[in-house]
């Protein structure tokens, strides 16, 4: 069984800059993903990275902003957020997926796997 948990959620204000991590439990290389869900709206795709952390993929609302990495020898992935915005506040999801990597790593269906989120807010 995997398990993921998420950690590095705070309290921010407009233009600061925050590293989520995610950690994962037994030694694995899956595709893993970032997603948020912020109140009142359905969870969306953030950022994905590959097994082997060559490919990487962004959502367009924080493409050059956001950067998706990961340490494979401390089975940890990272999403680096920086000049954060008021409307990035939400509970962040980190995902992972035995999957292979393909184009469609920006749907939910896709991961089999989920953490129960840590929230971050932006004030302005």
């Amino acid at each position: 069984q995997v398990q993921l948990v998420e950690s590095g959620g705070g309290l921010l204000q407009a233009g600061d800059s925050l590293r989520l991590s995610c950690a994962a439990s037994g030694r694995f290389f899956y595709a893993r993903g970032w997603f948020r869900q912020a109140p009142g709206k359905e969870r969306e795709f953030v950022a994905a990275i590959s097994a082997s952390g060559y490919s990487t993929y962004y959502a367009d609302s924080v493409n050059g902003r956001f950067t998706i990495s990961r340490d494979n020898a401390k089975n940890m992935v990272y999403l680096q957020m920086n000049s954060l915005k008021p409307e990035d506040t939400a509970i962040y999801y980190c995902a992972a997926t035995r999957g292979v990597w393909k184009a469609q790593m920006w749907m939910e269906s896709e991961y089999e796997y989920w953490g129960q989120g840590t929230q971050v807010t932006v004030s302005s």
